[in-house]
């Protein structure tokens, strides 16, 4: 039986909250889509530049990707895509 990397974040299996840190290990699982819905609601989609976004190296949160969603597709529909850089933590 193989060990598992305890440092090694499972984007399948473990469990994602707002303090999750986004990492190179970073993959867009359904569980990674549970989490991103219930903080963002049903309208929750998808496109290739914020999955660029997300995995672009720069340090940030589960929860810092899920504010920067609902700030693109906030009231004016994200009309405007101006993705904003994770603040230093």
């Amino acid at each position: 039986m193989a060990l598992r990397n305890p440092m090694k974040f499972d984007w399948h299996a473990d469990a994602i909250t707002r303090a999750t840190r986004v990492d190179e290990t970073y993959r867009n699982t359904q569980n990674v889509r549970r989490f991103l819905t219930r903080e963002c609601g049903e309208a929750l989609r998808f496109d290739r530049a914020f999955m660029a976004w997300i995995k672009n190296g720069e340090p940030k949160s589960m929860g810092q990707v899920a504010d920067e969603w609902s700030r693109l597709h906030g009231a004016d529909g994200g009309a405007e895509r101006h993705f904003v850089s994770a603040p230093p933590h």
